[in-house]
């Protein structure tokens, strides 16, 4: 009985047909006009561009969000410097490896997501940059800081603690298991479309002035090929991130920039962050939430604008 128990158990889930999300389309197939796709470490990476001349500014977005978040400040930005906006794997229309098309580490990894992002500024011929990045983009970007400072010009964290979707060793293990690795896409299929809405909702401090073109665009990044085993692939290469990033090491010159009203990382996690890092500088946004970029634009370029100028 118990090796029945176990056949099935271990056999049952890989029986399980995986069937690909019904209307799927290929990230070319949503390219927008100034859209660019370039290869990063055999990662098909999309990005746009903005601007020119120094300082070059890096923005890397969070959790289930795309380049779309920036939208409200590139152009400002570009008024300061080039801008670079880019779509991190397994979001937007960056490509999603799977398994079977990578030898060793994880492109999901926090560490392979810092060289990612510095292999890009390779690609692109730009020696150093202003990483700004919000919520996990900000903690990539911080991790980035420390694996390469002499490659970071400066940091501006909005809505960024020291913080990932981190599982302890048995979780990622289970995670990783082909098992899993069948079942778990499916589930996130079930779920996700819901958790995402109320995800971005709580992230704003006045829900009320989300606009629907804002709601489709974050809805389309679940109508892209892979969009579910990417996500899970992200998952299961999650580890505590407290196990890979020191806040006090971190040497580059650091904007904090944080809604009063931030109800998914916390505004108290915030400020906190802002002082493990040596010499941080905090700006708190009144009446804004967890992507004050969105949110509260003008606030947010401001403090940008006026921090970078002090810097000067």
């Amino acid at each position: 009985m118990l090796a029945l128990v176990m056949t099935i158990v271990l056999v049952g889930p890989l029986l399980v047909p995986y069937r690909p999300v019904t209307g799927a389309a290929a990230p070319q197939e949503l390219a927008e006009p100034d859209s660019q796709f370039i290869t990063v470490s055999g990662v098909s990476i999309h990005y746009k561009s903005y601007g020119r001349g120094e300082p070059a500014f890096i923005l890397l977005h969070g959790t289930l969000a795309s380049t779309y978040t920036w939208h409200s400040v590139v152009e400002p930005l570009a008024g300061i410097g080039t801008v670079i906006v880019y779509d991190r794997p397994p979001f937007g229309l960056s490509s999603r490896p799977m398994p079977n098309e990578w030898d060793g580490e994880s492109p999901y990894s926090y560490e392979a997501q810092a060289d990612i992002l510095i292999g890009l500024m390779d690609e692109l011929d730009i020696p150093q940059a202003v990483l700004v990045g919000n919520s996990m983009g900000g903690s990539i970007a911080m991790l980035a800081a420390q694996r390469h400072p002499d490659r970071v010009q400066a940091l501006v964290l909005a809505a960024a603690g020291q913080t990932g979707h981190g599982f302890p060793g048995a979780a990622r293990w289970l995670f990783a298991t082909p098992q899993m690795r069948r079942l778990g896409p499916l589930f996130l299929r079930s779920y996700a479309e819901r958790f995402g809405m109320e995800l971005y909702t709580k992230s704003w401090h006045d829900p009320s002035r989300i606009r629907v073109e804002d709601t489709n665009a974050y809805m389309t990044l679940l109508h892209i090929q892979n969009w579910d085993r990417g996500l899970w692939e992200l998952l299961a290469a999650a580890k505590p991130f407290e196990t890979v990033l020191d806040a006090q090491a971190i040497t580059v010159p650091t904007l904090v920039i944080t809604g009063d009203d931030d109800r998914v990382l916390g505004t108290a996690a915030n400020i906190e962050m802002a002082g493990k890092i040596p010499g941080a500088q905090l700006e708190v946004v009144a009446k804004c939430g967890h992507v004050p970029q969105e949110e509260c634009p003008d606030d947010f370029v401001g403090a940008v604008s006026r921090w970078l100028d002090n810097l000067r």
